[in-house]
């Protein structure tokens, strides 16, 4: 019989330990150990099944290059995936409470069945009919879809080899449990160990698992910080779950770019692809108003128009109040400095207040001049121009410096009606210049751009 007994875990990062330690060793966080029941001589490492020994190979006897991406049907799923998903790969989906992850693997799974591919969803949170009443609300081809309600890994893992499916979804990581772990669903120890038995199915049967994680109040995914770490592919699901759009972010991602994004609307028929952002989020923007100011980021391949807002008011008392939502608070506090310091603009005793609309989070510097003309004109209490888009990184000289992909971002402004584009002069170039039905104006200072007559 296996002796029990206890250890300390991080549930940051998994660092194990026999006592209790105020900041951890591993990932240097505090207060973030907790004590859990351990089996010394447990056996919970082994899988119950094994498709033999394995055994080492040349790498240049081992067949075929890129594996075959397999549709989701879903473009902006596809998209953030890098194409599609890989053959053998772990997928980490996760998000707040209610933000739709299970509508939108569901979605999912449907468009698979339908496609032909064998699907196993396998659920710990709800029940066959509460799965079939949100299949219901969604709507139909949901007939080849194979639901498994279980919690226990060795009766999934007998289930995935008696099924053999091609995708399996499992919602969520978090109430699975294996029966050698004395530790109770969701603990560090049962997190780790349910993700390493479903990464060593997914990679010796070659299927595709898709796993769902509750996050914390911090945003990140609940459990050791291993678990991003032993995964293929981890994806995040942002916005407000009162609100309609979503967003899909890239963090990790194997087998293609981290810097994707998918926009999704979220309607009661589920999530529907936004396949034009830039006008999304540009909807029911007030055009006359003083503070606001377009500019374009790119998103990986994709140029986005987003709305920068900025208020500037005199403070009411001795420290003046900064905040931003969207974007980085301590940028803008740089930004103020250099209107401040270059500009000669007197904006350090006023309380600023900085948003980025639509409930994007960037950290992009192509930001910064539109951020900085924000500022200004609502300081001024003077519109920028609404068919103006503004782009350029600005250094502590109150330099304008080149951003990368200036001529995709140029096009995706006139492709959406914009007349005017203000951008780094460093960017010009011969493409740019016989660029026709839209204004360039180069800019190689915050003073250049601030004296340019594009105010009402």
């Amino acid at each position: 019989m296996a002796k029990k007994s206890t250890a300390f875990f991080c549930q940051s990062c998994g660092y194990e330990s026999a006592k209790w330690l105020g900041q951890c060793p591993g990932c240097r966080e505090w207060n973030t150990f907790v004590e859990e029941p351990v089996d010394k001589g447990s056996k919970s490492g082994k899988m119950s099944f094994s498709p033999g020994r394995a055994v080492p190979v040349m790498l240049k006897d081992i067949t075929g290059g890129e594996s075959e991406r397999i549709s989701s049907g879903i473009g902006e799923f596809d998209r953030v995936l890098g194409g599609g998903s890989v053959e053998g790969s772990l997928v980490l989906i996760g998000g707040d409470p209610g933000i739709g992850k299970s509508t939108l693997l569901l979605q999912v799974t449907r468009n698979l069945t339908k496609t032909g591919h064998k699907v196993l969803y396998v659920s710990g949170e709800e029940s066959l009919r509460q799965i079939k009443m949100r299949a219901d609300r969604l709507g139909t081809d949901f007939d080849t879809l194979k639901i498994l309600c279980e919690t226990n890994l060795s009766d999934i893992g007998e289930a995935i080899k008696a099924e053999a499916p091609e995708t399996v979804v499992i919602d969520s990581i978090q109430t699975m449990y294996k029966e050698d772990i004395s530790s109770a669903p969701g603990s560090v120890s049962q997190v780790r160990e349910a993700t390493s038995f479903l990464m060593q199915i997914a990679k010796q049967l070659e299927i595709n698992i898709f796993i769902v994680g509750h996050v914390t109040k911090e945003g990140a995914v609940a459990g050791p910080r291993v678990l991003e770490h032993m995964v293929d592919t981890v994806l995040y699901f942002e916005g407000d779950r009162h609100a309609s759009y979503r967003i899909l972010r890239g963090v990790k991602n194997r087998f293609g770019s981290t810097d994707e994004i998918g926009v999704f609307e979220m309607r009661a028929e589920g999530l529907k692809e936004v396949l034009n952002p830039s006008e999304f989020m540009l909807s029911g923007r007030a055009g006359d108003a003083s503070g606001s100011v377009i500019t374009c980021s790119m998103e990986g391949t994709r140029p986005v128009m987003i709305e920068i807002q900025a208020l500037v008011c005199r403070s009411n008392f001795g420290i003046p109040r900064r905040q931003t939502t969207g974007m980085d608070y301590n940028r803008v506090n740089l930004l103020m400095a250099v209107i401040e310091k270059r500009a000669g603009l007197n904006i350090g005793d006023h309380d600023a207040y900085v948003n980025i609309a639509g409930g994007l989070k960037i950290n992009e510097p192509s930001l910064d001049l539109a951020t900085v003309m924000a500022i200004v004109s609502s300081f001024r209490n003077k519109a920028v121009d609404e068919k103006t888009v503004i782009f350029g990184e600005v250094g502590l000289s109150g330099e304008v410096r080149a951003v990368s992909q200036a001529e995709q971002r140029v096009a995706e402004a006139h492709k959406l009606g914009f007349t005017t584009v203000v951008l780094p002069a460093s960017n010009i170039s011969d493409r740019l210049k016989s660029f026709k039905g839209i204004e360039i104006v180069p800019v190689s200072n915050i003073k250049e751009a601030l004296d340019i007559p594009m105010v009402h």
